[in-house]
């Protein structure tokens, strides 16, 4: 159930303000730790505002939307909630400037499939990637660990469409409307945008659901008012009618209002800035990050050859023995 999961307990927020007081300070936390190796120069403008870190992950939430409908096999609408809910999360308390936006996503995508039981194996994700799968593969394995220990491990998610399913069935069932099925591709149309928003961090799954339902009536000039207000809630539910009221309002804004493709030339801008101020321990094309995955590597041979040292010094010894207690 939804109120007593960990998604409501630690990943509700409420408000946007409040989300943005968080993102404004991953982005401080950054600058404060790296800004001093350009201090000197006085080049703090060479890091990325909180604004244009907002603008880059909603550029790649837009990415991670396309290569999800582009996938083979097809996923499921619920994998790409699931999804976006992981990236979203990231990016609170995380900034694109310490790890990239396009590593995440893909990150992400690959450990919702693997928790909402979407059976592919890394060789089958990554032939859905462009360019260098190889390469691809380690980004994702290497960054799987941290997502999920930033996730919290708070991997179950609740997403708004199994409530739609379940509204649909019950106009259906106590309202006259005809045909209710008319509602589906609006309702789907509308969940899809509110993953572009940050209605499924401030919202229940079941608000959202409501809100794209009602928004789908509206489109078919339905009125659905007094299936909420009557048969939904009743008399017994009237003291939570209107803070659901204006939930659903505040949803339908948000999804309104939800942001376009950036403009290309500001993204090649941005680009070129996340370039100059990311962090080079986690680029996985600087010369450090290739020089800590080869002291990892290292360290884990020197790890087997030592337990293989010792597995063959017990083997000798148990034979030893063996051979001492054997009748003559």
């Amino acid at each position: 159930m939804f109120p007593s999961s960990t998604q409501c307990k630690y990943w509700m927020f409420n408000s946007e303000e409040e989300l943005n007081r968080l993102r404004q300070k991953a982005n401080a936390k950054h600058i404060q730790i790296y800004g001093q190796h350009t201090a000197e120069n006085s080049k703090y403008d060479v890091f990325l505002t909180p604004e244009e870190e907002k603008i880059m992950v909603k550029r790649f939430e837009l990415h991670l939307r396309d290569f999800c409908k582009r996938f083979q096999p097809p996923m499921p609408r619920y994998v790409v909630g699931t999804a976006f809910h992981y990236f979203k999360r990231f990016y609170i308390n995380n900034s694109v400037m310490n790890y990239h936006p396009k590593e995440i996503m893909v990150t992400c995508i690959y450990l919702a499939c693997k928790v909402e039981e979407f059976n592919v194996s890394i060789q089958q994700f990554v032939a859905n990637i462009k360019g260098d799968r190889e390469k691809a593969t380690d980004i994702i394995l290497n960054n799987e660990l941290l997502l999920m220990e930033q996730l919290n491990f708070n991997l179950s998610i609740h997403n708004p469409f199994r409530p739609v399913e379940g509204l649909l069935i019950d106009i259906k069932t106590r309202t006259n409307l005809h045909d209710p099925e008319r509602l589906r591709q609006g309702t789907e149309h509308f969940l899809e945008r509110s993953l572009l928003t940050d209605a499924i961090l401030l919202y229940s799954p079941s608000q959202v659901a409501l809100a794209a339902v009602l928004h789908a009536a509206s489109k078919l000039q339905e009125n659905l008012d007094s299936y909420v207000t009557d048969t939904l809630f009743g008399e017994d539910g009237r003291d939570k009618l209107t803070d659901l009221i204006e939930a659903v309002r505040a949803i339908r804004s948000m999804v309104k209002m939800a942001d376009s493709t950036p403009d290309r030339n500001q993204q090649k801008i941005l680009d070129k800035k996340l370039d100059k101020c990311r962090n080079p321990e986690n680029n996985p094309d600087s010369e450090i990050y290739k020089k800590r995955m080869l002291a990892i590597l290292d360290d884990d041979d020197d790890l087997y050859r030592k337990v293989s040292s010792q597995n063959t010094s017990i083997d000798n010894s148990a034979l030893s023995m063996s051979i001492q207690s054997s009748p003559q």
